[in-house]
């Protein structure tokens, strides 16, 4: 009787054991979800609500639309004065370049960042644009319904889950133009990827834009960084509209100093077009503006380029080497959303590229949140765990050896994918979230940290 009481003991005692270890290894299990989750099917509704290709009807997306108001009325602020008034600032407050250059981190232009210029204050624009970005229903009205509604009051209440450093300011504003630029800099980032809209064009939620360009080439150039576009979808782009925005481009903006022109292997300065939503657009219709022999083609012009489309699903690899694109990019900060954006599938992707003569340009984020504009989306929440998550994505990146790094993003805030300076913020309803434990600049260090791992490992490579 002893001996079998000792013996129930040591089997409860194992059970019990054995039971704390199994939930022990599903808590770590869940942590590591949170750096490398497992890729999302395309069955997923947020995955189709995204991916306008995906679903006929979808909701309204705030940065990237198949569809664009033109914008009218007079309530654009008189940017020509704007940039007078940026170049005079510039001027009359621009350090010798010597001082500048010891202060900063050097740029590398094998980093690209996606940068947003469609915000807006009552101030330099009359009203509030984006910060009080719409909460976007869910397309089922049975899932909506269970959602609030309305619109964010800035500037207590921005649609955004972080808040930023410089509050919800005017991308409009010379002070806040060079405070950005100052950022990108610091980071060691070299390009900066500008959403672009045509003239007279703009999202569902802005309003145009173009007009700010020179004077973010202006800003640039002093902070010696150089700028691309993002070209953004709009109504009834396709090859013809394409030809005119790409000859607009050139013509207009690419004799500035910080237009930005990238070596080839073949030794030939090109510019460079990331064109948002290609494959929205069928290939027979890019193949005539980006083959040689296409009917609207641009190969061997004054405009000829390098063209990088949005890879979403791996189908898409082939459909933008039939296009005639020059390479890919992911975009997505969001690891486990799309094919593109799942980092394990970046080392198949780049050696499909290799053999094709394209290039890979793998998108790196530091996490996701889109709550506060999308308050259902919160699965496709990516935790930025203290930072860990954004150098796991350096680290995949690095991992196939690619000639270009781009960032989602510098100032996405709507998504939750920036890297500007954030701050703790509470308010009567609202408690943002912020980069605690460390500094407001945190993931511009972060960034500068891996820009010179980057650098390093690059001239291993070339050995």
């Amino acid at each position: 009787i002893l001996n079998y009481d000792i013996m129930a003991r040591f089997r409860r005692r194992t059970c019990i054991i054995l039971l704390l270890f199994i939930l022990f290894i599903c808590s770590i299990m869940m942590a590591l979800k949170t750096l490398r989750p497992d890729r999302a099917g395309f069955g997923d509704p947020f995955g189709l609500g995204l991916l306008p290709e995906l679903q006929q009807r979808t909701v309204l997306l705030d940065s990237k639309q198949n569809s664009l108001n033109r914008v009218q009325g007079d309530t654009v602020t008189h940017v020509s004065s704007l940039h007078g008034i940026a170049v005079n600032t510039m001027k009359a407050s621009m350090p010798p370049v010597n001082k500048l250059e010891e202060e900063l981190s050097s740029p590398n232009y094998n980093f690209h960042i996606f940068y947003y210029s469609w915000y807006g204050n009552p101030q330099f624009d009359g009203k509030y644009i984006h910060w009080n970005h719409p909460l976007l229903p869910h397309w089922d009205p049975k899932i909506a319904n269970n959602y609030p509604k309305g619109r964010h009051n800035p500037p207590e209440d921005i649609g955004a889950n972080f808040y930023p450093e410089l509050g919800s300011y005017s991308s409009k504003d010379p002070s806040v133009i060079e405070a950005h630029m100052k950022q990108m800099r610091s980071a060691s980032t070299g390009v900066i990827v500008l959403s672009w809209y045509p003239p007279g064009m703009a999202d569902e939620n802005g309003e145009p834009t173009d007009d700010l360009v020179l004077v973010i080439l202006d800003y640039a150039h002093k902070y010696n960084l150089k700028v691309t576009f993002h070209i953004e979808p709009y109504k009834d782009r396709d090859d013809r509209s394409m030809y005119h925005n790409v000859k607009y481009i050139i013509d207009k903006y690419g004799g500035h100093p910080a237009f930005y022109r990238h070596k080839t292997s073949t030794g030939r300065l090109l510019p460079m077009f990331y064109v948002y939503d290609s494959y929205v657009t069928i290939p027979e219709i890019w193949a005539n503006l980006l083959t040689v022999s296409g009917s609207q083609t641009i190969r061997n012009t004054p405009y000829d380029a390098l063209f990088i489309a949005l890879l979403v699903e791996e189908r898409h690899k082939h459909d933008i080497h039939r296009s005639g694109f020059d390479g890919m990019y992911t975009y997505f900060a969001t690891n486990g959303f799309s094919y593109g954006s799942s980092h394990h599938n970046w080392a198949s992707l780049k050696a499909f590229c290799d053999s094709n003569n394209l290039m890979f340009i793998p998108s790196v984020g530091p996490g996701y949140i889109d709550t506060s504009i999308r308050p259902w989306n919160n699965h496709n929440t990516r935790n930025r765990v203290n930072g860990k998550y954004y150098e796991t994505a350096f680290s995949a990146a690095l991992l196939v050896r690619p000639e270009i790094i781009s960032i989602t993003s510098f100032n996405e805030w709507h998504e939750g994918t920036q890297i500007e300076k954030a701050v703790p913020k509470r308010t009567g309803q609202v408690v943002y979230l912020d980069y605690k434990p460390h500094k407001p600049n945190v993931y511009l260090e972060l960034t500068q940290k891996w820009s010179e791992k980057y650098r390093k490992e690059q001239e291993q490579w070339l050995m």
